[in-house]
């Protein structure tokens, strides 16, 4: 048996809402949509699965809802920018290697968007 995928269910009253703010900030794309249930899926293969599981969102934050890891950490600050959506934390370089800053979607979840720092790098 393999886990073939893990899909955070986010509840949101208005699901195409917040769909257009998941694709506008991390270009998502729109994978089945049925009205009160839209699911996004990342564009291209090797898609990671992964499951965290956490009692503290470390530095002192709370745990996220979800934790969305981008490769360029700048650009995905700037379409939240341009949605009129401001950092609740960071950006801020953690001591376990990422650079990151929390953001909340239109329906109010907490979300901790990162990037690794690189290889080597102190």
């Amino acid at each position: 048996m393999a886990v073939v995928r893990i899909v955070a269910d986010l509840e949101a009253a208005r699901p195409a809402e917040v769909a257009a703010f998941y694709q506008q900030v991390f270009g998502l794309e729109t994978a089945m949509d049925q009205g009160f249930f839209v699911t996004l899926a990342g564009r291209g293969a090797g898609q990671r699965v992964q499951l965290s599981l956490a009692s503290a969102g470390g530095s002192g934050t709370p745990v996220p809802a979800l934790s969305i890891e981008v490769d360029d950490l700048a650009d995905t600050m700037a379409r939240a920018a341009a949605l009129g959506v401001e950092p609740e934390y960071g950006p801020v370089d953690e001591p376990w290697g990422v650079r990151r800053f929390f953001l909340r979607d239109p329906a109010g979840h907490l979300i901790n968007v990162l990037t690794h720092a690189p290889e080597g790098a102190d």
